[in-house]
């Protein structure tokens, strides 16, 4: 159709939706489908998260609140920044977002304009390079290397630096790799960020899913480069399984954070009002630590368990993931593309998996393990035959 514009139509849908609907037909259809596609806690959101978010429905709490969010709640991030991120951002620094991903469309917004290139390591979630097209500007995706576990390297940040260069998108811990930066390998990159002034989006929605002995740093954390270059965003929906609830969050030096608000103030007004109430006892409710360390640890012993069965799989490698919630299987050795790969897996041997091509690398699948042992270990056993078949 002529009337859709030329940056809309270069947009690609997500590959990731796409997978749960077919998987969901099959379902319809009868079928038993073993679903390691899921991007989402499969547990439901604590009680006094929606006891909070009823509550202040009941008190009337459902008109519009400051585009930037409620003051309590940008009062408690920003406590929360200081805390736990040791950084610091006044309330006026921070924006209530629908969502994480609002959070990540409004800071490219914020600083690209038609025609500047923003880098992109992949494998990356599937969102970023279709948001920085929307935005007019131009995804320079930087591949990066199993072996250095799917992080990217300052000198492969330099190398794909060009004049038009805006931004870095630096995701930690990884969607879909599980991989966390240290703070020498963000110091590194944050110092040729600092040559040319170019922006930070770091994407920090996975913070407190990181096992054994690694610690999640906060890009802006780890000096004042870091800290004026930085926009962080973060939110709820995989910390507190919150992802229907659409909170999230930027935070920023005072010039972006302004910014920030402005394209707020133009898009959705402001984030559900009664949500802010339920994300504000996410934040200060005591209950919420237990629920996050519970949730931690559940998701680290199928981690365990994955890592175990899926090492012993012929022609297919992992990295061990240290963060998040998935797998990035590299299915090189295997000769099939991944969506043909995906394909062939769901339709044949019923196993719901997101082909790595929707990540920027098409040799590779995606495994999540957001569902029960139970659906583990019977999906990896077909994955196993699957693997052995071919």
């Amino acid at each position: 159709m002529e009337s859709i514009s030329s940056r809309i139509q270069s947009v690609s849908p997500s590959l990731t939706l796409a997978v749960t609907n077919q998987a969901k037909a099959l379902r319809a259809a009868g079928e038993e489908v073993y679903g390691l596609a899921g991007g989402e806690p499969d547990c439901d959101t604590p009680d006094f998260i929606k006891q909070a978010a009823y509550t202040a429905l009941t008190e009337g709490k459902t008109k519009y609140t400051p585009a930037a969010g409620i003051p309590e709640l940008r009062e408690a991030i920003s406590e929360k920044l200081k805390t736990q991120n040791e950084v610091e951002y006044e309330p006026k620094q921070i924006c209530v977002t629908s969502g994480a991903k609002q959070a990540c469309f409004n800071a490219i917004l914020s600083v690209v304009e038609e025609g500047d290139e923003v880098i992109i390591p992949a494998p990356y979630w599937v969102s970023y390079p279709e948001m920085v097209k929307m935005a007019g500007g131009v995804p320079v995706i930087v591949e990066t290397k199993e072996s250095n576990k799917w992080k990217i390297t300052a000198g492969e940040f330099e190398e794909a630096m060009s004049p038009r260069t805006k931004m870095i998108i630096l995701n930690t811990p990884g969607n879909p790799t599980g991989s966390v930066y240290s703070k020498s390998e963000i110091e590194a990159v944050v110092e040729v960020a600092s040559y040319e002034d170019i922006v930070i989006l770091a994407d920090e929605i996975y913070e407190h899913l990181v096992y054994d002995e690694e610690k999640h740093v906060s890009v802006a954390s780890v000096n004042e480069d870091a800290y004026n270059l930085t926009i962080t965003v973060n939110g709820f929906s995989k910390s507190h399984s919150m992802t229907g609830w659409r909170i999230g969050y930027t935070a920023a030096p005072i010039a972006l954070a302004e910014a920030l608000v402005k394209i707020q103030s133009h898009t959705t007004s402001n984030a559900t009002t009664f949500a802010q109430y339920g994300a504000l006892a996410a934040l200060k409710d005591p209950k919420s630590e237990e629920f996050i360390d519970n949730l931690r640890g559940e998701y680290d012993v199928r981690r365990q368990f994955m890592l175990a069965r899926l090492k012993t799989i012929p022609n297919v490698s992992v990295v061990e993931p240290k963060g998040a919630f998935y797998f990035f299987v590299n299915c090189t050795e295997l000769g099939l593309k991944s969506g043909n790969l995906c394909d062939k897996l769901l339709t044949r041997y019923k196993v719901a998996a997101v082909p790595g091509v929707a990540f920027g690398h098409d040799m590779g699948v995606r495994l999540s393990y957001c569902t029960t042992l139970d659906v583990l270990n019977e999906g990896v056993t077909r994955f196993e035959e699957f693997c052995r078949a071919h």
